[in-house]
């Protein structure tokens, strides 16, 4: 394998991830997702340090933001410090829905992904060897 295919691969392998979600609605821009994600690393930032963070211009993370915060995703609320100023969180339903999302074990997704029922069990235990082998417990997920 080369870099090539192991970027291939990883695409792949986060498309099947969010297939999980498709249910809940529709899936998030890729700017929405890295703002949705530093608001889920940062709970109570601002739009400024937002925009700081990600290097988006700030009116598009005003507009992703308003459009999370329409789909319940996000909520906003005046930072009690300075009222002049807007705090950005996650919404605690969506907090649940990324809680059983990452907790939906990946067989049924690799099944219907891999038609054949021997390859999509071979493709599952060699997808939980992988994890044993990369994900470590101070890599907290990166690798």
């Amino acid at each position: 394998m080369n870099i090539a295919r192991l970027r291939r691969l990883g695409r792949r392998l986060q498309e099947l991830s969010k297939t999980v979600g498709e249910a809940d609605g529709p899936p998030l821009t890729p700017g929405e997702e890295a703002v949705f994600e530093d608001v889920m690393r940062h709970p109570g930032s601002s739009v400024g340090e937002i925009q700081t963070r990600t290097g988006f211009v700030q009116s598009h993370v005003s507009a992703s933001v308003a459009r999370m915060r329409e789909r319940g995703l996000l909520e906003t609320g005046p930072d009690p410090a300075d009222g002049r100023r807007t705090q950005v969180r996650v919404a605690d339903v969506a907090m649940h829905t990324l809680f059983r999302r990452a907790t939906t074990p990946v067989d049924e997704v690799v099944r219907k992904a891999v038609p054949d029922p021997a390859d999509a069990e071979r493709a599952v235990a060699l997808l939980k060897e992988l994890e044993a082998l990369l994900i470590t417990d101070d890599s907290h997920g990166q690798g």
